[in-house]
């Protein structure tokens, strides 16, 4: 074979080869193209398009009185399509951009018009279809926003143009009320494990409602952009909460507690207010004091903190008593010089006995701490159990199925036990050797305060959407008598007896009546134990005690100004049992049933104004007006020295009458209804006036009116 037969062979064969491997790449393409090209497709995309939920507006929480607790704002991040406006129509875009720049810089003051104009200038030029504008703007600034130029659709010669703006929606919890409630209002916070708090996290399920979702493309430089305006499928927002808080009940008691802990100088301390039938609880506040000695919501110790109760267990231990007969108000007890001896321990009052025999009411009165040891131990002594049974049997050990999370385990030792000892029980008659929390304290409380019968505290009373309720809540029976109604009745005269002679004495009240009990109990600092002598304060009680309406618990930790529950606790339960009589009418008495005037006193004299309208104010007060003078006061005029009755002022047209003696208003009404002008100096009751009583003068003069 010639070299020309072979060069020829070589090239045909690496041309048929190069054929060959085109029409081998040009079949796989074909292949890619109509064979597995769905598949490739499907990956493409799932790289540049991906689904963004979008979250729905959570539900409102709203107070027992229809105050707005929590809610959710929507905030935007505004974002600018520089290329809404085709290519084409760089002139439409020109034309707009230095007004849109001008109106941003304006509106937000955070930039010069410059500054905003290089931005949207630059993200025109390089194409950019997301740029960010600003973050977290209000729904009112959206629609601000929605009217400046390039940001709102427009015509021009018969062509529409959309607008750049592109609003990116983010729901933003708030509390209208800052801090009141807050840590019962609670939060749902989502790092790692889901951590729920109050309200918003035990009814989350509720109140999230259920996600919507977006398409969203990714472009050049990583930056993910809405496929559509719209989104896919729209969010539906929560259900809202219809909590039993009391905004004002909440207010005054955050107020009077923490006025108190400052008082006290006090490391933390709680206060809970509920009502006496339905179990509704209408204030809840905890405090502590944080690093800089500011008094704020961190924890919830009213129902996330276990403690020995102290003295308010006290009331726990004589019930026991009295429903098993063994012993009645009248029973005696020798406290001797307030100390009793038991095995490797000495039990002591807090203060001498005033007497060494007492009956149990005294004791209760008192607080005597060897009394009740002395009375358990007499009659539980041989077979404990038979107390401890009983507190179990109440449901003490046992936790109350809050509809909020974080509620501690009570701990109530029993006999069995590996910690039981020969000092158990007579600890335990005075509080100590068990742990409640608060709320679980003030269940008891509130069972007497209600004849006996045991409910859960409650915090939630509805659950509604778009209006429309969906679930009801009410009052869950714990124990339907937890002792005998003669044992009730008993427990609460020995508490009224707190507040009338006893250790809750200074806290009476005039207007109202109530029954409590005071508590002070040294806590334990861990390995020191209880010889650091910090001491829980507490005061438990409700009122009006004939009648209860509301239970109440106060408990402040570590008070460093005293200690003892009445002169620390006790003062937070008067004042915020005073506002509360105050605002809620419904136990005030009707005029018909108070006693007016019932120690004889004078009756307070009228000034001067019209008498027949001090006639009727008197008569609905239940004096009797037939004997006017000994009603009003009576006033030497100065003309005359006769003495004249200070309450009849004639009022005619043109003739000045005497408003000496009258409050503003009254002597307003009376010289411009004589056709007078008034002007007034000072403040108080009138004193001097310009223009003489008596005289006759033209309609529209000015008279000086001097009030002190």
């Amino acid at each position: 074979m010639n070299i020309r037969k072979t060069i020829l062979l070589r090239v045909y064969l690496a041309f048929g080869l190069m054929v060959f491997g085109a029409l081998l790449v040009f079949g796989k393409l074909l292949h890619l193209q109509y064979v597995d090209g769905a598949r490739w497709r499907e990956i493409a995309d799932s790289l540049t398009i991906r689904e963004r939920v979008v979250e729905a507006a959570r539900g409102n929480i709203y107070s027992n009185d229809g105050s707005l607790l929590a809610t959710s704002v929507p905030e935007y991040d505004i974002r600018f399509d520089a290329m809404a406006i085709p290519s084409e129509h760089n002139d439409v875009f020109n034309a707009r951009v230095d007004s849109l720049a001008s109106s941003l810089a304006k509106y937000f003051g955070d930039r010069s018009a410059r500054q905003y104009l290089t931005q949207l200038k630059e993200a025109r030029a390089k194409k950019h279809r997301y740029v960010l504008i600003k973050r977290a703007v209000s729904h009112q600034q959206l629609k601000d926003l929605k009217k400046f130029p390039l940001f709102k659709t427009f015509k021009e010669d018969k062509q529409r143009f959309s607008s750049s703006l592109i609003a990116v929606r983010e729901n933003k919890r708030i509390l209208p009320f800052t801090n009141l409630a807050a840590r019962t209002i609670g939060y749902k916070n989502t790092k790692g494990d889901t951590v729920r708090v109050g309200l918003e996290g035990a009814y989350g399920d509720y109140i999230e409602g259920k996600s919507g979702v977006q398409l969203m493309q990714r472009i050049a430089g990583g930056v993910w952009i809405p496929v559509n305006r719209e989104m896919e499928v729209a969010p539906t927002d929560g259900s809202d909460i219809i909590a039993t808080i009391d905004v004002n009940m909440q207010d005054m008691a955050q107020r009077a507690l923490e006025k108190q802990l400052q008082i006290s100088d006090a490391d933390n301390g709680c206060v809970v207010l509920m009502e006496v039938k339905t179990g509704e609880i209408r204030a809840i506040a905890n405090f502590t004091r944080d690093g800089e000695g500011v008094y704020r919501e961190k924890f919830n110790y009213a129902i996330a903190q276990g403690a020995d109760p102290g003295s308010t267990f006290k009331v726990a231990s004589y019930l026991v008593a009295l429903d098993d007969n063994k012993v009645n108000l009248n029973t005696t007890v020798d406290v001797g010089n307030g100390t009793y001896k038991v095995p490797s321990h000495t039990i002591k009052d807090s203060h001498a006995p005033k007497k060494s025999v007492m009956t149990v009411l005294e004791a209760f009165e008192e607080s005597s701490n060897v009394a009740v040891a002395k009375l358990i131990n007499q009659h539980y002594g041989s077979s404990p159990e038979k107390f401890t049974g009983k507190l179990q049997s109440w449901g003490l050990n046992q936790q109350l199925g809050l509809q909020i999370p974080g509620e501690a385990q009570p701990w109530v030792k029993m006999p069995d036990s590996r910690s039981w000892s020969k000092l158990s029980l007579v600890q335990m008659a005075y509080g100590y050797e068990l742990k409640l929390t608060p709320l679980q304290t003030l269940t008891l409380f509130n069972a007497v305060a209600n004849d006996g019968k045991m409910i859960a505290p409650l915090f939630v009373k509805e659950i509604q959407h778009l209006g429309q309720p969906i679930k009801k809540f009410e009052a869950r029976v714990i124990n339907k008598q937890i002792a005998s109604p003669e044992a009730i009745k008993s427990m609460q005269t020995m508490m009224a007896g707190v507040m009338n002679e006893g250790t809750g004495k200074r806290l009476k009240s005039p207007l109202y009546t109530s029954a409590g009990k005071t508590g002070t109990a040294q806590m334990a600092d861990g390995s020191r134990g209880y010889g650091a002598r910090r001491y829980q304060s507490s005061f438990a009680g409700y009122f009006p005690a004939e009648n209860p309406k509301y239970s109440m618990i106060v408990v402040i930790r570590n008070p460093r100004n005293g200690y003892y529950g009445g002169s620390v606790a006790g003062p937070v339960f008067r004042e915020l049992a005073d506002m509360v009589y105050a605002n809620d009418l419904s136990m005030h008495h009707t005029f018909a049933e108070r006693q007016v005037n019932v120690a004889g006193a004078k009756v307070p004299y009228t000034l001067r104004g019209s008498k027949e309208a001090t006639a009727k104010v008197y008569e609905k007060l239940g004096f009797k007006t037939v004997n006017w003078t000994s009603l009003v006061k009576a006033e030497k005029d100065s003309a005359t020295q006769t003495n004249l009755p200070f309450a009849v002022a004639e009022v005619r047209e043109g003739l000045v009458p005497n408003v000496k003696g009258m409050g503003l208003v009254d002597a307003i009404y009376a010289m411009e209804n004589a056709g007078f002008k008034t002007t007034v100096h000072g403040k108080g009751k009138v004193i001097n006036q310009s223009l003489a009583a008596g005289q006759r003068l033209k309609p529209g003069t000015r008279v000086l009116i001097e009030l002190n």
